[in-house]
């Protein structure tokens, strides 16, 4: 007996995730960059360079604070990359302006 039922929907395919989605770029570049890197990159990296400073003045040994400070920073070049590659189908104007803000928000967040 065949267990299709024609009246049934066809089952879609599962969503994007969350980071497949920033990678390929199926979410706005607006919310990428405004949203993902700005404002919540921005967040991140102030929490990890608090917490590293609060860990210095706990007498926990520098090594241990660098790599607090440091640990965002893979999220950030995810975040600075993905915003590189949403720029592909822009002018080339409004793709400069993207691609350097992405780059002055990333060595602002890793130096700071």
């Amino acid at each position: 007996m065949d267990q299709h039922d024609p009246a049934a929907p066809e089952a879609k395919p599962p969503a994007p995730g969350y980071f497949s989605a920033l990678w390929n770029g199926k979410l706005p570049l607006a919310r990428l960059f405004w949203r993902d890197m700005i404002v919540v990159g921005t967040a991140i990296n102030a929490a990890a360079t608090l917490a590293a400073v609060l860990l210095l003045a706990l007498d926990v040994p520098a090594p241990a604070a660098v790599a607090v400070h440091f640990a965002p920073l893979p999220w950030n070049i995810f975040l600075f990359a993905c915003v590189w590659r949403a720029t592909t189908g822009l002018r080339a104007v409004a793709a400069l302006a993207c691609q350097a803000g992405a780059t002055l928000w990333l060595l602002a967040a890793t130096i700071v």
